[in-house]
Order: C-alpha cells, then sequence, then structure tokens
C-alpha cells in the first residue's frame, strides 16, 4: 500500500511496476522474467514499454476482477491481461495471413515472397521505386505510389537511397535495440501437470495457452500449448500434446550460436528440470529463429523522434507495425497502424500522426 500512497518517479520500467504492483510482487513475478526477455535489468529500461504493454492492470484491478467475477457480474470494463476469451484461427494466425493474400490475389494484386530490399529510392521526397533481390539473385526494380514499410527502422533507414539522410538520424537508426527470439516445438505425450481448476477439459489437462517463467535457473521465458490454442493445431489431439518453449537472446550470442541439436538438448532438459514433462515423453522437436522480434526501449530508442520526424517527410512512405515503428506492439495494433495509412491515403493527406499514435493512448482497443 505503501507504494500506492507514495508513488515513485516512473523513469524506468522497475519504477512503474512497483507503482502498480509493489516491491513483492515485482520482485517474484517481473524483475527476472523482465530481464530474461530484454537481457536488461527493469531499471534500465524505459516505463513506456509497460504503459503500452500493460496499460492500467494493476493489484488493484486484478482485485476489483476477482470480486466481479466472484459475485458474477459482469464488469464495464476489462483490462487487456485479464480478457479470458477472444476469437482465434483455427489454424493459427498466420491462417489470417493467408486469407489476407489470397484475396489479395483475388483482386489483381501480386504477392512477391522470400525477396529482399535491398534499395528504396527517394525522388523529390517521395520513393519511386524499391530494389529487391531475388533468392535466386534476380534484382528488380518496382515502381511504386505509396510504400508501407513493416521492415525494421534500422533496415529501412540503411536502405534509402536518392536523398541525403542526415548523420544523426543513421547513426540513432543504425543503433536501434532489438530483442532476437528462438522458439522450440516439442510434440509429448502430456505434461505432468494436470488441471485442478474449474475449468473443464479433454483429459484433465492445464487449460493455459501462455505460461510465463520465472525462474532464475533456466533460460526459457515462456511456454505455449498449442493444443489449447486450437485443438485444429495438433495432428493426434486426443494422444499427443504440442508445446512451444520461447527464449529470448540476442543475434550472435551464445544462445543463437549453439547448434539445433545441442538447442533443443537444452531446452528438453530445462522443461524436465522445472517438472513439465519426463524425458521419455518426447516425441519430436524442431526450432525456429527469429531475427528483430522484440523492438528494445533502451538505448538510442529515445532518440527516434529524429528518426520519425526525417521519415514523415518522405510524403507516400509510410512506416506500419511493430517493426516498422519500432513500438512492441500487438497484432491488432499493428493492423490498425496500415488500417490508419490507408485511411490517410483515401483522405488525401500525408500527415502520419494518427498511424504513428496507435497504441499510444489510455485506452487499449481489445474488447471481450
Amino acid at each position: 500500500m505503501a507504494a500506492a500512497l507514495r508513488p515513485r518517479e516512473e523513469k524506468s520500467l522497475e519504477d512503474f511496476y512497483i507503482n502498480r504492483f509493489g516491491r513483492p510482487l515485482y520482485s517474484m513475478f517481473f524483475e527476472d522474467y523482465t530481464q530474461k526477455v530484454w537481457g536488461l535489468h527493469p531499471s534500465r529500461l524505459g516505463a513506456d514499454w509497460g504503459a503500452q504493454r500493460v496499460k492500467g492492470l494493476s493489484v488493484t484491478e486484478i482485485l476489483k476482477d476477482m470480486l466481479m467475477k466472484g459475485l458474477r457480474r459482469k464488469p464495464r470494463h476489462v483490462e487487456t491481461s485479464l480478457i479470458e476469451s477472444f476469437i482465434y484461427p483455427k489454424l493459427g494466425p498466420g491462417q489470417l495471413w493467408e486469407t489476407v493474400a489470397g484475396r489479395m490475389e483475388q483482386a489483381g494484386g501480386e504477392l512477391r515472397m522470400n525477396e529482399r530490399v535491398t534499395a528504396v529510392h527517394v525522388a523529390e521526397n517521395q520513393v519511386d521505386y524499391v530494389e529487391t533481390v531475388s533468392p535466386d539473385g534476380t534484382l528488380t526494380r518496382r515502381p511504386c505510389d505509396y510504400l508501407f514499410s513493416s521492415m525494421p527502422l534500422k533496415d529501412l533507414v540503411a536502405s534509402l537511397t536518392g536523398i541525403e539522410v542526415p548523420q544523426e538520424v543513421r547513426q540513432v537508426a543504425a543503433a536501434l535495440p532489438y530483442r532476437d527470439f528462438i522458439t522450440v516445438g516439442l510434440l509429448v505425450k502430456e505434461l505432468k501437470f494436470k488441471n485442478k481448476t474449474h475449468v473443464p477439459t479433454y483429459d484433465w489437462r492445464i487449460p493455459d495457452t501462455l505460461i510465463y517463467i520465472q525462474e532464475r535457473d533456466v533460460k526459457i521465458g515462456r511456454l505455449q500449448v498449442f493444443n489449447n490454442w486450437s485443438p485444429y493445431l495438433v495432428k493426434d489431439y486426443e494422444n499427443t500434446m504440442w508445446i512451444g518453449l520461447e527464449y529470448f537472446c540476442n543475434e550472435g550470442d551464445d544462445m543463437w550460436n549453439m547448434s539445433e541439436q545441442d538447442f533443443i538438448g537444452m531446452a528438453i532438459a530445462e522443461l524436465v528440470k522445472i517438472g513439465f514433462v519426463n524425458r521419455d515423453d518426447v516425441l519430436d522437436a524442431t526450432q525456429v529463429k527469429v531475427k528483430k522480434a522484440y523492438p528494445a526501449y533502451h538505448g538510442t530508442y529515445y532518440e527516434l523522434d529524429l528518426v520519425r520526424a526525417f521519415l514523415d517527410g518522405i510524403s507516400n512512405l509510410y512506416c506500419i507495425g511493430r517493426n516498422g515503428q519500432h513500438r512492441y506492439n500487438n497484432m491488432d495494433h499493428s493492423m490498425l497502424t496500415a488500417m490508419k495509412a490507408v485511411d490517410a491515403i483515401v483522405a488525401g493527406t500525408t500527415d502520419k500522426a494518427a498511424v504513428w499514435s496507435v497504441n499510444t493512448e489510455e485506452e487499449y482497443h481489445e474488447s471481450k
């Protein structure tokens, strides 16, 4: 309660968490997990990450939610982290984008995949063409009326040609920090834990989709149970479980450079150590690496306005999505940035303020 009576000045993510949850809960649930995700102590990360992702969640809001559920009353507003149901594609989020791609092509659009952008050429403060290279080395220039860029700002600025980029803008963009991601998928017979909640589940399996791992002595940060996202994600739903082990790292560090076999071995050993599975129940495994999965909130992030101001001066360029804005948005916010960009084009305005303002307000766009 003392933290609530005398709030700390929120200079860091640590201050943000302590103000909303108190120091004991911060130490138990947030401190070590946050360091796993970002590779830095929360005292060195910006408070605005919490403002975007945690929003209004606090001990008070959690207690109010519990009380309303106990009284079997529907709260007028549900904080994002407390939402219990939502629409999920039958075959996972990728199904959404496959559908979008299909409709775009049906409408006459052309989709080019696995091509790397080598240059974004600007003439008279407008992007006039984008140069790409295909896997076989073919170089192609593609004229464009408008460019929606979801590529990392670091890469976008580095690819600009035909325009003089101020040295300070180049330096800030080049030094923007990111966190990379490795996931290990495991096919297992079962988990050792059984469901002891009031939520009915098949064969008393745990009902969770995501489990955050706070333990200090393992590197795993989060566990996904794909059976619980959708039963259609697992071929043999009745006899197996498909789980994802999530690790956060930096490209080129020891974890990133581990061989796939060694990494999978480490992941299985960690899951056995914390009591989730028996080693003999692991049937199959795979590994996936993702570069620049998380834009980070430290370093030159605090000079990002310089980069934004320069890019906004390119009239037909719209920076969208998580990496396109260097903002740790959820999928709904990332989609909304593209919608706002379309709105601007339809309205005939080059003002990008609405595109950049997504997820900077207090209210969250998701609803139950």
